[in-house]
């Protein structure tokens, strides 16, 4: 098997095995991140009723710098609009991705717009 497909592969996998067990609710909504190599985007998603609260994309906007500011722009987005439907705490979905730079800084500000996880 090559490289590649191995690698998507595991990415696959370890994506299954958080879904299994990362759920949002009404209260609690999940809050799924994708980085690919350009973009960044982020939605709140109730899983028990299956409807998305909230969505802030990079696709369209104005944010511009490295894929960290971007990031960061996206996590104050998104912490906005989670204030305004009183969306407060939230569980983190990183779709199986590391815990890295890019996906610290949307972290770090969503945590200063004020959602908790």
């Amino acid at each position: 098997m090559s490289k590649i497909i191995d690698t998507k592969r595991k990415l696959q996998q370890r994506k299954n095995r958080v879904r299994s067990t990362v759920s949002g609710t009404e209260a609690r909504p999940r809050l799924s991140v994708y980085i690919s190599n350009r973009q960044v985007s982020a939605q709140l998603i109730n899983d028990v009723t299956g409807t998305t609260i909230a969505s802030a994309t990079t696709i369209g906007s104005k944010a511009e710098g490295t894929l960290s500011d971007k990031a960061a722009v996206v996590g104050s987005e998104i912490a906005k609009q989670a204030g305004k439907k009183k969306v407060k705490t939230v569980v983190l979905d990183r779709n199986g991705r590391l815990y890295e730079k890019r996906l610290q800084a949307f972290a770090d500000a969503a945590r200063k717009g004020g959602l908790e996880f």
